[in-house]
């Protein structure tokens, strides 16, 4: 009779993924296939109408549909994984020398060499379409090209004090991201901060913050907090668990896309999207294994999810824009901006679109986000050139 082995969960010291684990290319295939997932929503919503719009639908429409009906369950993805690692980066630095100085500047680097081309592009295209007249400044808010709402949009106030620029509606996920960049080394802080009034005073601005923001902004944190805390464990079990564990994330966005309320991020959908992320968590920790990339499909794989992976954050900002101007360039060639579900040609358009998106977010990234490394360097070194700062953040980390 064989003994019955119960998984174990221990605490690791450290949080960073080994390269070479399944746990790390599955993080790469998550971030590559959110990302298509959120670009693919989106673009189907933009072009196609909407299947209820429809009195007999086509069948490979409602397909479709419902592969392209998960974006808002993608986003929880992005914000499980960013606390995963961005989370477990700075647990794994928190007492090193200028580990808070470190941090602020890798992640304004990771925002802003995207965001900065980004948001001159929509400029650029919102010239184009018409939408923005660029011969005057507009500082109000309520104007999505204002010079408030792009200065708002690179420091996370869309959707919490302006519009995020250019009509870019993908941009209100950045606002939390930026916020739980903030939120997260504050809570670090109150409980390792140098003494207690610093602790208490770290706590207070957590408050305040947390009073300040947007419920949903301050709900949703916990979230990105789970992937922090995941980052951490690890969990021996056997294949048996793991393939649950698959089913259990799979079937849960499954049934509460068709059933449940998950194509927002509210208060009132935030049980079932916790639902699928604990499973899904426990499936990452699980993954500590080797991956064998002696096959062809697997180095492949492996490849592909590499390469998509390291652009799909520029995708994931730079898709509307593309969108909106892939959309002014078919009305003056096709003679319209929308796409028939009944006409099969139609759909080789919207992949055909789907495949430019991509590889001009692509070129984006090679001129862009691809520097990221060689910019945060830079500015690390320049900084380093003032040791009296240097000893006042580095003190912070204490």
């Amino acid at each position: 009779m064989r003994s019955i082995h119960f998984p174990s969960i221990r605490c690791q010291s450290q949080s960073r993924p080994d390269s070479g684990s399944v746990q790390s290319l599955l993080i790469a295939l998550l971030r590559a296939l959110a990302a298509l997932q959120v670009g693919a929503a989106h673009l189907r919503a933009e072009v196609f109408p909407g299947v209820s719009e429809l009195a007999d639908p086509p069948l490979g429409y409602q397909l479709l549909a419902f592969v392209t009906a998960f974006s808002h369950p993608a986003v929880i993805v992005f914000f499980l994984i960013s606390g995963w690692l961005v989370g477990g980066s700075l647990l794994d630095r928190m007492g090193q020398p200028a580990a808070l100085r470190n941090y602020a500047i890798d992640r304004l680097t990771r925002l802003w060499t995207v965001l900065l081309p980004a948001l001159c592009l929509m400029l650029v295209i919102g010239a184009v379409i018409g939408a923005v007249d660029a011969t005057r400044a507009d500082l109000s808010a309520a104007n999505d090209y204002s010079i408030a709402s792009f200065a708002g949009n690179l420091i996370g106030l869309q959707t919490v004090l302006v519009e995020p620029y250019g009509g870019n509606y993908a941009l209100w996920s950045l606002s939390n991201e930026t916020w739980y960049y903030i939120q997260f080394p504050l809570l670090l802080l109150m409980f390792t901060g140098r003494n207690r009034i610093f602790q208490l005073a770290c706590a207070a601005a957590l408050i305040l913050l947390g009073s300040a923001l947007p419920f949903p902004i301050v709900l949703y944190f916990l979230l990105w907090l789970l992937g922090a805390v995941f980052s951490r464990l690890r969990i021996d079990c056997g294949n048996g668990l793991r393939a649950l564990l698959v089913v259990a994330t799979l079937g849960l966005m499954v049934v509460f896309r068709l059933f449940g309320t998950v194509d927002d991020l509210k208060p009132a959908s935030f049980v079932q999207h916790l639902a699928y992320s604990l499973p899904l968590l426990a499936l990452l920790a699980s993954l500590h294994l080797p991956v064998s990339l002696r096959t062809l499909p697997m180095r492949m794989l492996a490849r592909s999810a590499h390469v998509l992976s390291e652009f799909s954050f520029t995708f994931y900002v730079m898709h509307i824009p593309l969108i909106v101007l892939l959309r002014h360039f078919g009305m003056h060639e096709l003679g319209r901006a929308r796409l028939s579900p009944f006409v099969a040609t139609d759909y080789a358009l919207y992949f055909g679109m789907l495949l430019a998106i991509t590889l001009l977010s692509y070129l984006s990234y090679l001129l862009f986000e691809s520097r990221t490394f060689r910019i945060r360097s830079a500015l690390k070194a320049a900084i380093q050139a003032h040791p009296r700062a240097n000893a006042t953040v580095s003190a912070a980390s204490k």
